[in-house]
C-alpha cells in the first residue's frame, strides 16, 4: 500500500492504523483488486477498498487488447469514482449501494474506499429463487425511479459497456449479417428513448449483495452507470440468473412485478406524464435490449452460453420490426 495513500485512509476513517486482512477479487484484465481493511481505533471495524493500477493492466482474457478498450476502462473508473463522489447519496435503502468514504489518487494508481457491505449483505448468490429474483427487481425498480428523466452529468453519456458505440471491434467480428445490417437501427431506437433514467450498467447477479435472508438487497460496481432504458438493466440481469426456458417461463410475472414496483417509485414523485407512457415504451424496448446485448455477445464470444434460444427469439422478433 502508498503510504501517501494509508495515510489518507486513516484519516477519512478516522482510524490509528490499518491492515488488508482478505483481497476479495482482483479486477478484469489485471487492473487492480479489491480488498478489505481491518481498523484500528476506529468507530468503523472494516472497510472496502477499490485499488485501480492502471498501468499494471495485463492481456485480456478473450483477447480484446486494444488502446480503444484500455481508454473505456480508464473513464470508467473515472465515471465511478464521479458517481460515488457525487451521484451515491441520492440512493435509498430500497436501491441501497455502499456508503461513498474518500477516494485518493497517485500517479496511475487510484484507491476508492467504500462501506463494508458484509456486515448486513454477506451473501453472494450464484442461483436465485423467484422470490430473490423479485427482490433484485425490486432494487432495479427503486434505483430507475430514483433517477428518472435526470442528466448523467458526469456518467456514461449511453450506460452499460456493450452499447454498439463502445464495441467498434466486436461489431466488426460478428458474422449474422442480417443483424449486423440493422444493429445502428436498434441502437438508435434504445439511445432516441423518450423516458429515460440512471441505469446500473452492468446488472448481473454477482454485483448484488443479499442480506442473511435474502430480502435486503444491496449492488456495487459503478463503472458502467450511465443514461438510458431501464429495460436495459432489467433484461441483462435477468439474463444473468435464468436460463432460456426459464426466461420463456417466467417473463410476464416479473416484467408485471418489475413495473408495479417502479410504478409504486414513480408515484412518490411528481411528473408532468402519465406512468403508463413509460410503461408502454419500455416494454416496447424489452426486446431490442436483448437484440442489442446478443449483437454484442455474437461478435464478443459467439459460444457464449446467453445466446440461446430465448435470446435469438427476440432476436428475430426485432428484426422482423425493422
Amino acid at each position: 500500500m502508498s503510504s501517501t495513500f494509508k495515510e489518507y485512509l486513516l484519516k477519512s476513517t478516522n482510524s490509528l492504523d490499518s491492515k488488508e486482512i482478505e483481497v476479495i477479487q482482483s479486477l478484469w484484465s489485471g487492473y487492480g483488486k479489491i480488498s478489505r481493511y481491518q481498523l484500528r481505533d476506529s468507530s468503523i471495524d472494516t472497510v472496502v477498498v477499490k485499488c485501480i493500477a492502471l498501468e499494471n493492466a495485463q492481456k485480456h482474457p478473450r483477447g480484446w487488447n486494444t488502446n480503444y478498450g484500455h481508454q473505456r476502462k480508464v473513464k470508467s473508473y473515472q465515471v465511478e469514482t464521479y458517481w460515488y463522489g457525487n451521484w451515491n447519496l441520492r440512493c435509498s435503502y430500497h436501491c441501497k449501494t455502499p456508503q461513498f468514504l474518500g477516494s485518493y489518487s497517485e500517479g496511475q494508481n487510484q484507491w476508492i474506499i467504500l462501506e463494508d457491505l458484509n456486515h448486513v449483505y454477506p451473501l453472494r448468490r450464484y442461483e436465485l429463487n423467484i422470490q430473490e429474483v423479485k427482490a433484485c427487481l425490486k432494487w432495479l425498480a427503486n434505483f430507475h425511479g430514483t433517477f428518472l428523466m435526470q442528466s448523467p452529468k458526469g456518467l456514461w453519456e449511453v450506460g452499460t459497456y456493450w452499447h454498439l458505440a463502445t464495441r467498434p471491434n466486436e461489431f466488426e467480428k460478428m458474422e449474422n449479417l442480417e443483424l449486423r445490417a440493422k444493429a445502428h437501427l436498434i441502437d438508435k431506437k434504445l439511445n432516441q428513448c423518450k423516458y429515460q433514467t440512471l441505469v446500473h450498467g452492468d446488472a448481473k447477479l454477482a454485483n448484488f449483495c443479499f442480506s442473511k435472508d435474502s430480502t435486503q438487497i444491496a449492488a456495487v460496481d459503478f463503472q458502467y452507470v450511465g443514461g438510458g432504458c431501464g429495460m436495459k438493466d432489467v433484461a441483462y440481469f435477468l439474463g444473468s440468473c435464468h436460463t432460456s426456458k426459464e426466461l420463456e417461463q417466467y417473463e410476464t410475472e416479473l416484467l408485471r412485478y418489475y413495473f408495479s414496483e417502479l410504478k409504486q417509485a414513480f408515484q412518490a414523485k411528481k411528473f408532468d406524464f402519465e406512468f403508463a407512457e413509460l410503461e408502454i415504451e419500455w416494454r416496447s424496448l424489452y426486446p431490442y435490449v436483448w437484440a442489442d446485448f446478443t449483437r454484442f455477445l455474437l461478435g464478443w464470444m459467439p459460444t457464449h452460453q446467453k445466446i440461446n434460444k430465448y435470446s435469438m427469439k427476440m432476436i428475430q422478433q426485432v428484426l422482423s420490426n425493422l
